[in-house]
């Protein structure tokens, strides 16, 4: 089995019976593998159900679906769903099985021994920042944030190359919210999976992704692109409005400090003594630079200086 999958919708629409217009229309989209692809959009713009069709929850009406350039639907139904992850709001962990039973509910169906089963476990429940001993506690004994690290754990349990999540944070509240984001962000590094996420929160598909789909209503793509590019080239004004007027804001929030061209300290000029850190978003930067009401600030790492960060740095992001 591969570490990620390639998914391509080849030309999809899915029509409900009763209703005039389609879930999803004529929706063609490739997602490499490995990618973080976000689809994000209104109500009634398609995104459970274009993601329900990958694993066949939902069937769809025509086109064409591939994972690996493998139609899905010639596809064995156990043998597709073992090779996806599925991650949703309400978790559905079994309240009679320990979080260690939970976490290994396909690695069991699939016939490991009790000792493999143990291990990925524990493997697993570190990966998203667990401990241990929590594979022996049960569901109701966990907050609802560990009850979806664990919901996490056991669609990663097979090591499948596809993940899908929908709106797996939207129950959980925003302090919450942002240490699981943050956790995701580093596990997808780590594991190098693909992963398709749905959201109907546009600053959500910024920060998480690195592609994003915008579906509007009816299901029609309105713009398929990376974050940046969104953001600073909308394909129209449903686009545009539903991004939000501070756009260039949000770009800046998608760099750091680290990652841009900074200037090395020396005789010629004095180190600030405001410092952050090379990982501070270059939005977070420009806010504290304002709030000081200043133009300067050191990077350090550790207790080393990197770099100077000034407020016309932000500039050259945009």
């Amino acid at each position: 089995m591969s570490a990620a999958a390639e998914i391509v919708f080849d030309h999809v629409t899915k029509r409900y019976a009763g209703r005039d217009s389609a879930a999803v229309d004529d929706l063609s989209l490739e997602i490499p593998a490995g990618s973080f692809c976000v689809l994000v959009g209104p109500s009634g713009g398609g995104k459970t159900t274009a993601l329900k069709m990958v694993n066949r929850l939902i069937p769809f009406d025509s086109g064409e679906i591939r994972i690996d350039g493998r139609n899905i639907e010639q596809l064995p139904l156990t043998e597709l769903r073992r090779g996806i992850g599925y991650v949703i709001q309400q978790i559905g962990l079994f309240p009679h099985m320990t979080v260690g039973e939970n976490i290994a509910t396909v690695p069991r169906l699939l016939g490991w021994n009790k000792q493999r089963q143990r291990e990925r476990s524990i493997e697993l429940l570190e990966l998203v920042g667990l401990d241990a001993t929590d594979a022996k506690r049960y569901p109701s004994q966990l907050s609802g944030g560990q009850r979806q690290r664990v919901g996490l754990a056991r669609a990663l349990a097979a090591d499948p190359p596809l993940l899908l999540m929908d709106e797996p944070f939207g129950a959980l509240d925003p302090i919450t919210r942002h240490r699981l984001q943050t956790e995701l962000r580093r596990l997808h590094r780590n594991v190098g999976k693909t992963i398709i996420f749905v959201t109907h929160d546009v600053d959500e598909a910024i920060q998480m992704g690195d592609r994003i789909a915008i579906l509007r209503e009816g299901g029609v793509l309105a713009q398929y692109d990376t974050p940046d590019a969104i953001l600073a080239h909308p394909a129209d004004d449903f686009v545009a409005q539903f991004i939000g007027g501070d756009r260039a804001l949000r770009r800046l929030a998608l760099k750091t400090v680290g990652e841009l061209p900074l200037r090395v300290p020396g005789s010629a000029f004095a180190v600030p003594d405001t410092w952050v850190v090379p990982d501070t978003t270059v939005r977070n930067a420009v806010s504290l630079l304002l709030e000081l009401k200043t133009d300067e600030l050191a990077v350090k790492d550790g207790d080393r200086i990197v770099g100077v960060f000034h407020l016309e740095d932000a500039r050259e992001v945009l």
